[in-house]
């Protein structure tokens, strides 16, 4: 892979990498990309794998190799802290609620001592915190270089820290986020790079979808609301009606949440089932009209008052693009993509490109830095682009992940772990339980699964896709083994979560049981004997009544193809690579695998599936399956007994 990377780097193009497992795939791109001496951009799914990469894998790799390496850290704007309207929420505290105002001290004591304003730097802050909005910018609400805390600011400093470096770490969301920007003509935030690499790539199309299109949403309008009546109550108090700006805002808001009625968070809404189409009477017609009108006094409003600070003028520019957001959602899709409506705490509607093949093949097209920079005597290489994963698709053109993005004439490369996966695990599908179809399923499987769990003293992750067989799963589990510690999914962050699964079996003591669902199925490391036992609860299909399977569906039905061959199918089979890929993760690690839905062994597409697994030793009994448990069990014992 290394090899691979290298030469990429020094002719240009793009190079497709699946990495298995332990191959050390970070090392396979830094290395080289270290040591062609050219500035590069690294972009990965999270900010906590971001922070790995910058403060473990770069310092320790720069150290290695004797090179002195300028790296710096970006991330999106709500990541750091703003001055500015952190001062703005100190003079408006008294709209804040008690556990604001002791969050917002907290935040105002950190600000004292912090350098970056990174806001991962401050203890306890939870990422979902409700103090957030308030102390961070968002693209909409930023005044730029008209701010007065603008040559303080924490953003803009890590801007200049990033042009000024040979590495850059950034995310997919960050990434995505700035090439939107491009496209408006707006000043660009991450540097000229000529090597680009993006880490978990498998994560880019859904990320590009988000990012590449346009949303209305609550939040973004109870944003407006707070910062009217902030900025107005503190700049031009009596000059408008800020408070009752304020309060139709907010209303509005709700209302467009109880449009979408009561759904799980996380739920996509078919645009045309949840939008009635020329009814004017509906929820929906009234919300996005009073949201015109609101929006047209608020900017009458705010033309009285825009030479008073440079927050009036960004106001009345944020209030202005809702209004278009408002038209625009009010008529007709004018793009070839998709509208749907994502229902959570609050509601968005968005519409975006289904096909990323021309962003992607925009990129591959840009003009090398080298190239077009004053003075320049030679041409340089082309950009070099490298897109590597542990999972991107099932065949050797890796075309799960190549096809959608147009890169089907990039370099493809498969490069299988090392570990001895006929050795260290085991496959077995039940075929004592009820059919996954069959609403009784995940009831008698909980009850399976508690008694291997009990057995091996939990140890045990339990991966379910849905929701509701998550719930089901999670009560089963609880009520068979009271005494072992059950997680279950929504009940912490995913980092907590993950640590007091890591911390729940040290030595001689009873380990966790996890069950989780979406994002647990990649990104989930634990190596050692805290996690022996992996339980896949179904195959992991798209939900047909997504709207995004539903307009990949039509589109390939319009191309004459098979919606579930090309694309349900393939799906299917890297979400239960990417599952399984969960059980080994070092080389001394052993476990069992466990698919409970027997469509793998009954169904003629089963064997496609079963051939997106990693090879293992199969278990064809309920007495081999025992077994293998019971020397799992003796292992564990065996080593515990002889650690000191």
């Amino acid at each position: 892979m290394a090899l691979a990377v290298a030469d990429t780097v020094a002719h240009g193009g793009a190079l497709v990498v699946e990495a298995g497992t332990g191959v050390g795939k970070t090392y396979a791109y830094l290395v080289p990309a270290l040591l062609s001496g050219e500035r590069v951009l690294i972009s990965t799914a999270t900010k906590a794998l971001q922070d790995q990469l910058f403060s473990r894998d770069l310092p320790r790799l720069a150290q290695a190799l004797g090179l002195p390496v300028r790296a710096a850290l970006l991330k999106g704007r709500a990541s750091y802290l703003c001055l500015h309207r952190l001062e703005q929420s100190r003079q408006d505290a008294s709209a804040c609620d008690a556990s604001l105002t002791h969050a917002l001290a907290r935040v105002e004591t950190w600000a004292q001592t912090t350098r970056s304003g990174d806001l991962a730097e401050l203890p306890g802050l939870d990422e979902r915190s409700a103090i957030l909005p308030w102390v961070t910018s968002t693209r909409d609400n930023c005044l730029g270089s008209h701010c007065p805390q603008f040559r303080r600011c924490h953003v803009f400093q890590a801007r200049r820290e990033a042009l000024a470096a040979e590495v850059v770490v950034v995310n997919h969301h960050l990434f995505f986020a700035d090439w939107a920007l491009r496209e408006t003509g707006m000043a660009e935030l991450l540097p000229d790079v000529r090597v680009v690499v993006f880490d978990e790539a498998h994560q880019i199309q859904e990320t590009g979808v988000q990012f590449l299109g346009q949303s209305l949403g609550s939040a973004q309008m109870l944003d407006l609301a707070r910062d009217l009546r902030s900025a107005g109550m503190q700049r031009a108090r009596g000059m408008a009606d800020w408070q009752g700006l304020h309060h139709d805002l907010e209303q509005l808001a709700r209302r467009l949440r109880l449009a979408c009625g009561a759904y799980p968070t996380g739920t996509r809404l078919n645009w045309t089932e949840a939008v009635p189409q020329g009814v004017t009477s509906s929820d929906w017609i009234e919300v996005l009209d009073g949201l015109n009108q609101v929006c047209a006094q608020a900017c009458e409003s705010l033309v009285a008052v825009l030479d008073m600070a440079p927050d009036f003028v960004r106001l009345h520019e944020r209030t202005l693009a809702l209004c278009a957001q408002v038209q625009r959602f009010a008529t007709p899709s004018q793009i070839e993509g998709v509208r749907w409506v994502e229902v959570g705490l609050q509601v968005r509607l968005v519409e975006a490109p289904l096909d990323l093949a021309p962003v992607v093949q925009g990129w591959l097209q840009l003009p090398d830095a080298a190239q077009t920079h004053p003075g320049a005597t030679q041409a340089a290489p082309t950009r070099a682009w490298v897109f590597t994963s542990a999972t991107l698709g099932t065949d050797e053109a890796l075309s799960w992940f190549t096809e959608p993005l147009g890169l089907d004439q990039a370099r493809t490369l498969r490069v299988p772990s090392p570990f001895d996966l006929e050795r260290q695990a085991a496959l077995y599908i039940p075929r004592d339980l009820p059919p996954p179809t069959d609403a009784a399923h995940s009831a008698a499987l909980g009850e399976w699964v508690a008694e291997a769990a009990s057995r091996l003293q939990g140890r045990t992750l339990v991966l379910t896709t849905s929701l509701r067989a998550l719930r089901v799963l999670g009560e089963a589990l609880r009520a068979r083994l009271p005494g072992l510690q059950v997680l279950v999914q929504g009940e912490g962050t995913r980092h907590s979560l993950m640590e007091r699964f890591r911390q729940g079996s040290a030595q001689g003591a009873p380990g966790c049981v996890l069950v989780a669902s979406v994002s647990f199925w990649e990104g989930v490391d634990v190596p050692g004997d805290a996690l022996q036992l992996v339980v896949i609860d179904k195959l992991p299909f798209p939900v047909p009544s997504d709207p995004l399977v539903q307009a990949h569906a039509q589109r390939l039905q319009r191309a004459g193809r098979s919606p579930f061959r090309d694309h349900a199918l393939p799906e299917a089979a890297v979400a239960l690579k990417q599952g399984a890929g969960r059980l080994i993760r070092h080389e001394t690690d052993e476990g069992l695998l466990v698919v409970a839905d027997t469509r793998l062994l009954d169904r003629g597409y089963g064997k496609r599936l079963m051939a997106a697994l990693p090879t293992m030793r199969r278990l064809g009994s309920a007495e081999e399956f025992d077994d293998a448990l019971q020397a799992l069990i003796t292992r564990t014992s065996t080593m515990d007994r002889s650690c000191p």
